[in-house]
């Protein structure tokens, strides 16, 4: 180590120029060291407050991933798998902030604090030594001064005396003082090695201890934890890749068409006119007034559905009805200066507005009995209007209504043609158009299509689960049979509970609606039962229900009033001949329920009840599945072993299935019925 530097003690009473210059480096020495040790000690609670930011982050980031199970996603709930693994590294981030608030303790105790405590104490030290120094030696250098000026003739001896007193009090008073002075500058040149060394150690002391213990907890706990994570990730990525490279394929083939695809009219000179429609949705211009001799043209999104003409703007949920179409007039008309105009009039002389957004341009409708659409080429024009025509003489509810369509091939022809005069488009505005009878006899017989051999056109649908579908057909049974429970079962069996069940899981969901079917042979029959349920809630304004537990036993299905815990509605489960979840909303669930014979002569009655869950539809489906296994296994004692061996049992016997979505509301009590939209 060097030589240091040091100001002799012994030069101090003489306080010689050469002294005080030497004593000038020194002190600027000091200044210098205090404004690096400033500017270090900066520097240093900078590391300080990041490494405890670094620990106060991880902290609310081990929370923030706890929050990803609570996100109420529009697609439906997180994955299960990645909410596991998020909750794994939940934990491992609140080991990691445990290390980083150690750390941050450290840097603060051996970083910090040290350099803080040399600055406040030894540099603060010099500087007020340095003010005493610099007064004891002014006030030397005024006795002196004082002294000095002592006069030469008539000495007087007092005032001498007084004056000798003075210069020795302050010059013992300097001497003290640059003594003090010059031994804590000496001083000063050791500390400041020991001040700018120790903060470093403990810095990398601390940084040592916090790797290896990060080590330690890395080798012992994550690596294979690490390892599953990653695998997954590849997993993800590979499937990834894969639907990117399809989707990249199908963009390709998609867009690999001719130009003529996408212009309005491009098949204007020989289209190819399906006039056979009873079904027709697609974009129209509506035309409205807005003011005495004005109008204005909006293009919105029309479908039909179940008579009705509905419409829909974009982004709106659902669609609401415009028209009612029954013994509607559909005729083509010449239109100012647009093309491929037609006129729809209504016999109530009125039209039907369900939302707001149809308010908006209703008020503008002529005469409040026809409405004027615009098509965008000449294939939809002529097609909307057969398609309105046929709907109109309500050929979608006769038994072949496709080969009655083409019966009607030469009215919807005549219709095509526009009304050019302004006074003959008046009078058949104000013309009442009566039905037309059809006689299906005689017609060339056509394929009925599926959703007609499922269900029948017209049947009603019940949105009270106090009254369901199969209530109707009770009404309309032919021979007197007595009645019967419409929910297929007796009060005996509606009364008794399943008390050794080895299935007992509990849904939430919301009754929609329920309506007869005449087939269980496929699931199509539920998916075509969600939609007509759902379309039907949408034209009758139907939007809010009622809560219930769904309660699916190995015996039955049970709708129970959380509430009052009493069953709204029980089947059993062998009843139960079909269940399917909704292939794009997973909300949505539903199951055809088999009702009893009442006579050869008379089939079962079929039912098919629509709900909308919490959870995904396939959880209630699986358990559904799972109850029937056990009606079967239960035939075979050695088959039921072989299930119960295969599934885990809770403490009380029954199968550990899907968790509950109220956690455990069932055992513990009632709640309360909440509404929300359906």
């Amino acid at each position: 180590m060097s030589a240091v530097h040091r100001l002799l003690l012994e030069d101090a009473l003489q306080d010689s120029p050469q002294t005080r210059s030497l004593l000038s480096v020194f002190e600027e020495d000091a200044g210098t060291l205090t404004d690096y040790t400033n500017q270090l000690l900066q520097s240093l609670q900078r590391v300080f407050g990041a490494q405890n930011e670094m620990s106060l982050a991880t902290q609310q980031l081990s929370k923030q991933l706890l929050e990803y199970e609570k996100q109420n996603f529009a697609l439906g709930k997180g994955d299960e798998e990645v909410i596991g693994t998020l909750q794994d590294f939940s934990e491992v981030v609140d080991e990691l902030n445990t290390l980083h608030t150690e750390l941050a303790n450290q840097l603060a105790d051996r970083m910090v604090f040290p350099m803080i405590q040399f600055r406040e104490k030894d540099l603060t030290e010099i500087s007020t030594l340095k003010d005493i120094f610099a007064i004891a030696s002014s006030e030397h250098d005024a006795s002196m001064a004082k002294y000095s000026r002592l006069p030469k003739r008539r000495e007087n001896e007092k005032l001498k005396t007084e004056v000798v007193g003075e210069v020795a009090y302050s010059r013992r008073k300097q001497h003290q003082a640059s003594m003090q002075y010059y031994c804590a500058l000496n001083a000063l040149q050791y500390r400041k090695r020991v001040a700018m060394l120790q903060p470093m150690l403990g810095y990398t002391q601390a940084q040592v201890n916090f790797f290896k213990k990060g080590m330690d907890m890395a080798s012992k706990k994550m690596e294979s934890f690490l390892s599953s994570v990653t695998s997954m990730n590849q997993s993800i990525q590979s499937q990834l890749d894969s639907e990117a490279e399809a989707m990249r394929q199908a963009q390709q083939e998609l867009l690999s068409v001719e130009d003529s695809i996408y212009m309005p009219d491009q098949d204007a000179s020989n289209p190819l006119i399906n006039r056979n429609l009873i079904q027709k949705a697609g974009y129209l211009n509506i035309r409205s007034k807005t003011g005495l001799v004005t109008t204005s043209w909006d293009r919105l999104y029309f479908f039909t559905q179940g008579g009705n003409l509905m419409c829909q703007p974009r982004g709106a949920v659902a669609g609401g009805m415009v028209l009612d179409l029954d013994n509607s007039s559909v005729m083509a008309v010449d239109c100012e200066d647009r093309r491929y105009c037609f006129q729809i009039t209504s016999p109530d002389g009125k039209t039907h507005v369900s939302f707001d957004w149809i308010s908006d341009w209703s008020s503008g409708l002529q005469s409040g009995r026809c409405i004027t659409l615009q098509a965008e080429s000449k294939k939809e024009y002529e097609e909307w209007i057969c398609s309105l025509n046929n709907i109109s003489r309500q050929i979608y509810l006769t038994d072949n209504p496709e080969a009655v369509a083409i019966r009607l091939n030469q009215t919807a022809i005549q219709a095509v043609t526009p009304i050019t005069s302004f006074e003959k488009r008046h009078d058949t505005c104000a013309e009442r158009v009566k039905p037309v009878a059809v006689e299906p006899s005689g017609v060339a017989p056509q394929d009925t299509p599926d959703s007609l051999e499922m269900i029948t056109p017209g049947t009603p649908i019940q949105f009270d689960i106090m009254m369901p579908a199969s209530e109707f057909l009770d009404q309309n049974r032919a021979g007197g049979g007595r009645r019967t429970n419409p929910f297929g079962e007796s009060e005996d069996d509606c009364a008794a509970q399943s008390e050794d069940s080895l299935l007992h899981q509990m849904f939430v969901v919301r009754f929609l609606g329920s309506m007869a079917v005449r087939s269980h042979r496929s699931k199509e029959v539920i998916y075509e039962a969600m939609r007509q349920v759902l379309a039907a809630r949408a034209i009758h304004n139907i939007f809010r229900t009622a809560e219930s537990h769904l309660v699916v036993t190995s015996k039955s299905l049970q709708l129970i009033d959380p509430q009052t815990q009493v069953p709204r509605i029980s089947f059993q489960l062998r009843d139960v001949v079909q269940f399917a979840a909704h292939q794009e909303n997973m909300r949505l669930i539903g199951f055809v329920v088999e009702g009893p014979e009442i006579s050869e002569e008379v089939e079962p009655s079929l039912s098919t009840y629509v709900f909308e869950s919490n959870t995904e539809g396939e959880k209630i489906c699986y358990t559904i599945s799972l109850g029937k296994e056990l009606i079967e296994a239960e035939k075979d004692p050695e088959a039921l072993a072989l299930l119960m061996k295969s599934m885990p049992l809770t403490s009380d016997g029954k199968f550990l299935m899907l968790e509950s979505e109220t956690g455990g509301a069932v055992q513990n009590g009632a709640e309360e019925g909440l509404e929300s939209e359906a």
